[in-house]
């Protein structure tokens, strides 16, 4: 009886978890590899795929996810298309650049705005003390969003400045990934409530009431302070990023950014959504009327995600590379791009185009370097220059376009940025800003080591095995 069952329990799993994912899944790597998981393992194929296998999210809708834990009907992986054609405004960038920013715009749905000033910040050392200081400096809010918060020397020292801030009377509000949070003990969450600081965790998986959406996570990072400055990149809270003193053993390398200007109220406005998205409550982002120009730059702020903004980085990517004429810079820590986009690399270096890819010699996950490695023989034949970093790990993102045009932010260029993460990215029209990113390219990739077609195709046999079964799962990594 028992037996008889599991029989009709799999079957019934089977069929429904392989019929969704036949009728919603667009990748048909994807589709097939979780209806065979879905059939061919007894139970335990159908629960996996409701936990990993359905990306899509309402963060929009007027029911937020908290209020039908029951929920499991999703629409298809895709983005709100039909809501993304309207025109949005161009006269503040160069007629070369005009087609590109409709492109975003179309996407993105924000406007563009003059006057910001981004300042890199490179590691920990430089990125840490100033955003402790504005934070140290701030009079009416603190907003905090980040993945990874470690409970380190490092995360204690915010720990520390987010109670201060909030015993003085500032509204200090701090949102930190259910998952990433796992990531250190003591939770960080835990030490800040314990100070008296209003902490919450986005999507944190829990049995009651049921939230199963371990897959689709909060990777921006956010810290705005009274309205008026920002702070983004890819760089979490946590000592690993301190290459001097205090450094651990494995450092990572990564780059953050200052911003000042309008296009700060858009950053504070993704913040305030995923807020609400949360806990329910409205937070309206800090009026910016009357402000002066902080600096040369033309911004706009958008996001990515599992989401109605589905495939919007993708998308405004493929339009950059496209309208490229110079150079693409490309750093990235974790490197399988969709075959949109490798295309569109691949025209781009046909068209005399010179497509730079900058990327760590080692990662922390191995088995991304070897998925990377499998497909790199399709961009090296076109003549895009690939180079491995040497190490420690670099984490940083950049994408720079003629040393006019970046994107920054969270993302990287991998399925789960592009399809699993909620991100932000900034994208920047500006010479001096990008000029000095694309300088900074420069200088990485003159200490760094050209990739050979050769080296690709002389792999051993069983090295080929290997990184083509990690490719091969590149839709889930």
């Amino acid at each position: 009886m028992l037996a008889t069952l599991i029989v009709l329990l799999h079957a019934t799993l089977a069929v429904l978890g392989a019929g969704h994912a036949l009728v919603f899944k667009r990748d048909s790597r994807s589709a097939l590899g979780w209806i065979g998981m879905c059939v061919v393992f007894p139970v335990a194929g159908p629960v996996l795929y409701f936990l990993f296998g359905v990306n899509r999210v309402h963060t929009r809708a007027q029911r937020m996810i908290r209020d039908a834990p029951f929920r499991l009907g999703v629409g298809y992986e895709r983005g709100e298309y039909g809501s993304r054609r309207s025109v949005v405004a161009t006269d503040s960038v160069a007629p070369k650049w005009r087609v590109l920013a409709r492109v975003s715009g179309a996407l993105t749905r924000r406007p563009l705005v003059n006057g910001n000033r981004v300042e890199p910040l490179h590691n920990g050392e430089a990125a840490y003390p100033a955003m402790l200081e504005a934070i140290d400096q701030a009079r009416e809010r603190v907003f905090l969003s980040t993945y990874i918060f470690e409970t380190n020397a490092s995360g204690r020292w915010f720990i520390d400045a987010l109670a201060n801030a909030e015993r003085r009377g500032v509204d200090v509000r701090v949102l930190i990934d259910g998952v990433g949070e796992l990531y250190a003990l003591p939770w960080a969450g835990q030490l800040l409530r314990e100070r008296g600081v209003r902490t919450e965790r986005f999507m944190r998986p829990s049995l009651w009431p049921p939230r199963l959406d371990i897959n689709l996570r909060n990777h921006r990072k956010i810290l705005v302070v009274d309205g008026e400055t920002a702070f983004i990149g890819g760089m979490n809270i946590g000592d690993r990023h301190l290459l001097g003193a205090g450094a651990t053993r494995n450092p990572v390398i990564d780059l953050h950014f200052r911003l000042g200007g309008p296009v700060v109220n858009q950053i504070e406005t993704v913040f305030a959504e995923d807020w609400r998205f949360v806990t329910g409550e409205v937070l309206e982002p800090t009026p910016m009327d009357g402000r002066e120009p902080e600096g040369p730059s033309v911004c706009r702020a958008f996001t990515d995600g599992p989401n109605e903004d589905l495939d919007t980085m993708a998308l405004v990517l493929n339009g950059a590379v496209s309208s490229a004429t110079d150079r693409v810079d490309i750093m990235t820590p974790y490197f399988i791009p969709p075959p949109a986009l490798i295309a569109a690399m691949q025209t781009a270096a046909l068209r005399g185009v010179h497509v730079r890819v900058l990327l760590p010699a080692r990662s922390n996950l191995r088995f991304v370097d070897w998925a990377t490695r499998n497909m790199l023989g399709e961009l090296l034949a076109f003549g895009v220059d690939i180079r491995y970093q040497p190490a420690p790990f670099v984490h940083s993102k950049l994408f720079v376009i003629d040393r006019h045009y970046a994107i920054i932010g969270s993302a990287n260029i991998d399925p789960r940025s592009l399809r699993l993460n909620f991100e932000l990215a900034t994208e920047i029209f500006c010479d001096a800003t990008a000029g000095l990113l694309a300088d900074h390219c420069d200088r990485v990739a003159a200490r760094s080591t050209a990739v050979l077609q050769s080296e690709v195709d002389e792999r051993p046999l069983a090295t080929r095995v290997r990184d083509s079964a990690c490719w091969l799962f590149s839709p889930y990594l």
